[in-house]
């Protein structure tokens, strides 16, 4: 009934409109089809219809598991950053003495069958734990406004509350011995009593591919470990593992030397920086 109403509508329609000045024969013909195939689409048009929505909702679904999926596995990298992390810092034996600063900052090395040279920095900072683990979590991004050897550092994703993916450059060194770097690193932030750990390893990320004229480096297992100093509890004491792999053509006498000097460098900027005025918030992680 509701087709037959429509077809009767559309031939009225085109009786009227054929009479109506300025309107050609063929100008009405074209709207009064379209009006047909209005009131009676047929079944193929509108089974037609249903397939394509049915479609665009399977492939929304299909991206929603998706993201879920690629969620999940930062998130298990960065529950696998922190496993290795504890376990390297865990064991105590076979460290060596890189470099001690006058100030008692000093870089220990050890090599990893599976990993290659890591290095670790033990220091302590006179600022309480949490404002250290706001400035160097919550205030990441700024990081290259004090850190010399840091150009940028900028949150790509953030999921759930420990885990984000991150992308940091880092700038050349002093005569462009090593060029410019940088990381696409996946981070997780866990506090394990009055400990904080934030661990990182290298990920891929589809919309930080390669960029010009810059080196995608390696990094991982990483980890900052922020916890009471226990001589004073107001302090902390700050202990960061480095694992880099900067690739190049680089001599490893250099890769040492850069790596050490950088770990040096990113306690003493940390604590100019605090000592200098930085935000005192006071966020437990």
């Amino acid at each position: 009934m509701l087709p037959a109403t429509f077809k009767l509508c559309a031939g009225i329609s085109y009786r009227h409109l054929r009479n109506m000045t300025g309107m050609g024969r063929g100008e009405a013909v074209a709207l009064s089809q379209k009006l047909r195939r209005f009131a009676d689409p047929g079944p193929g048009n509108w089974i037609s219809q249903v397939r394509r929505r049915s479609s665009l909702l399977k492939s929304e679904r299909e991206r929603e598991r998706e993201s879920d999926s690629e969620c999940m596995s930062y998130v298990r990298q960065g529950e696998e950053a922190m496993q290795k992390s504890v376990h390297i810092l865990g064991d105590l034996d076979g460290w060596k003495t890189e470099t001690v600063a006058p100030n008692g900052d000093r870089v220990l090395s050890k090599v990893l069958p599976d990993v290659g040279k890591v290095f670790k920095l033990e220091a302590v900072l006179d600022q309480p734990l949490a404002t250290l683990y706001t400035e160097l979590v919550d205030n990441m991004e700024s990081m290259g406004d004090w850190n010399p050897n840091v150009k940028q550092v900028k949150i790509l994703q953030k999921i759930g509350q420990d885990t984000m993916v991150t992308h940091e450059v880092a700038s050349e060194t002093p005569g462009n011995i090593v060029g410019p770097r940088d990381f696409v690193s996946v981070r997780c932030a866990k506090r394990r009593g009055s400990t904080c750990f934030l661990a990182g390893m290298s990920t891929k990320y589809s919309s930080m591919p390669e960029q010009k004229g810059v080196v995608r480096a390696e990094n991982g297992p990483t980890c900052i470990v922020l916890r009471p100093n226990a001589e004073d509890p107001t302090k902390t004491k700050f202990i960061w593992l480095l694992s880099l792999d900067l690739k190049g053509w680089l001599p490893k006498t250099i890769i040492n030397q850069v790596l050490s000097q950088t770990q040096l460098d990113f306690a003493q900027n940390l604590r100019t920086h605090m000592q200098e005025g930085a935000p005192s918030v006071a966020v437990a992680c």
